[in-house]
């Protein structure tokens, strides 16, 4: 039997490369998403003998409970690795973003995962080695401008999979987070307002890239994921000089209101 791996926000960016990548490696893939068209194409690409596809709106805890026993009809209930990748973004001041757009960025980013994570886990548990793994964000090291709700569910993301890498351990779940600053998906390149950080840290990431990271997170026993060069020097920075995280992030993330960059 094929290893299996649960992938929501399946049908573009990182979920997609990620979904490819491990079909690639001989792997069956539970394609999750609200975009049919993307889920479609993705499930056409990779064949119906390593893939199962559905939509899912992992807001709904009876949604995700539905697909995850669709797709588990289908893997003879086998589930070694959840890849909770689902998630937006809203850029822009934080006055500019309506409460609707604040909250669902809230409820996909945060809830979501509960919501995989609380179906998923009786599955993960009866694996060997089962891995759960989170979609974070460089913003999750620092509060980030421009990005203020979105950054504060990659904290909250970060937080989640600290306390559970510790508290499944007993159950043979490693659990971890993909930490990655822009990336070139659908999300940063047609959004309609792109905040100063995405100018000065620049769209150097590929999703290909990040989905073998998240391969390799399968393989290796780590809990935060550092993808691209550009982060790892500022978690560093970061780490060294904690006073001047503050600092860092107000220089390369924020611009006056006037224009004037701070």
């Amino acid at each position: 039997m094929k290893k299996t791996i649960l992938i929501t926000g399946a049908a573009s960016g990182i979920g997609r490369a990620t979904a490819l990548y491990f079909a690639s490696k001989g792997w069956f893939a539970g394609l999750f998403d609200l975009n049919r068209k993307g889920l479609e194409e993705l499930y056409s690409a990779i064949g119906p003998e390593n893939a199962f596809s559905h939509p899912m709106d992992v807001r709904s805890h009876d949604d995700v409970r539905t697909c995850v026993e669709l797709m588990t009809r289908k893997t003879g209930r086998r589930l070694d690795v959840l890849f909770n990748c689902a998630g937006v973004l809203f850029m822009g001041p934080y006055s500019s973003i309506s409460i609707h757009d604040q909250k669902k960025t809230v409820d996909i980013n945060i809830t979501g995962i509960l919501n995989l994570t609380d179906v998923c886990l009786p599955l993960l548990k009866a694996a060997q080695n089962a891995v759960i793994i989170n979609m974070s964000s460089a913003s999750a090291v620092y509060g980030t401008p421009e990005l203020a709700v979105y950054s504060a569910t990659k904290h909250a993301v970060r937080g989640l999979t600290e306390a559970l890498n510790i508290e499944f351990e007993p159950h043979g779940i490693h659990v971890c987070d993909i930490m990655a600053p822009y990336v070139r998906t659908p999300m940063i390149l047609n959004a309609e307002y792109k905040a100063a950080s995405v100018s000065r840290l620049k769209v150097n990431l590929t999703p290909e890239q990040v989905a073998k990271t998240v391969f390799r997170a399968c393989l290796k026993r780590k809990i935060h994921w550092k993808v691209g060069f550009t982060l790892k020097l500022l978690t560093a920075g970061a780490a060294i000089m904690p006073f001047a995280a503050r600092f860092l992030t107000r220089t390369l993330a924020f611009s006056h209101p006037t224009g004037r960059s701070l």
